[in-house]
């Protein structure tokens, strides 16, 4: 019997979520950036600037960025590991890599960048002192293998930050589902050409575990001391765990 994993709301056999998932990034590629600036008011750059501080990077530190998209976090780390530190950029999209690649170039850096999937990360144990994943964690079809790799090349006393949309409190659930499932859908047609790439986009935040479900993953995974800190209300999470 063939399994199936979530594709948003619908169910999909488990070896075709990351075609379709790439068929949505090749779609919105172009304007992801402008989308993102749109869809959460600009808050996405304060989140991701959170995120970076929750790293505690230093320079000379070498750091892997799983599902990098268009580079947001990447340049940031890039300016907090130099100088003599390093940043890889890794995404299982080939247009949304070159893109990052891309506009990291443009900010004076050139990190190294690998296509892969992050359910089987190209790279030694322990090769990490930092691995960070943005906005990417809920699009993969293993999580928890995902998690594993990740930790598997993190170094002991490396730290996994994780940074997703996750479940916001409950008297904004109204609004925020009415947001997602009406607003999102009309501003990616308009916008990137796609209602039904950001329509996924909604289904895939209901379909991911809540705050505390991925503790509990990332304590699975073998990270200890791990917690997590909601920003905007639980619109997102950042989830932080350390390697012993």
């Amino acid at each position: 019997m063939t399994s199936e994993t979530d594709f948003g709301f619908e169910r999909v056999a488990t070896h075709e979520k990351a075609a379709r998932v790439g068929e949505v990034f090749d779609r919105v590629a172009e304007r992801y950036d402008l989308m993102n600036d749109l869809m959460s008011f600009g808050l996405h750059r304060a989140w991701k600037w959170f995120a970076v501080q929750l790293a505690h990077l230093h320079p000379g530190e070498r750091v892997l960025d799983v599902a990098s998209g268009s580079g947001d976090l990447a340049r940031a780390i890039a300016r907090r590991v130099a100088p003599g530190g390093q940043v890889l950029l890794t995404d299982i999209n080939a247009h949304m890599l070159a893109r990052g690649r891309d506009r990291l170039a443009d900010a004076g850096f050139l990190p190294p960048s690998v296509q892969c999937d992050a359910e089987h990360l190209p790279f030694r144990d322990a090769s990490f002192d930092c691995v960070t994943v943005g906005f990417g964690l809920r699009n993969m079809t293993r999580k928890e293998r995902a998690l594993a790799e990740m930790t598997r090349v993190l170094r002991c006393g490396g730290r996994l930050l994780v940074l997703e949309f996750s479940h916001v409190a409950k008297p904004l659930e109204r609004a925020y589902e009415y947001y997602s499932f009406n607003v999102l859908p009309w501003l990616g047609q308009r916008v990137a050409g796609s209602g039904e790439a950001y329509r996924y986009l909604a289904e895939s935040i209901r379909m991911h575990p809540d705050q505390a479900n991925l503790a509990r993953m990332l304590q699975d995974a073998g990270l200890a001391q791990v917690e997590y800190f909601n920003l905007t209300a639980g619109v997102v999470a950042v989830h932080r765990g350390y390697k012993i």
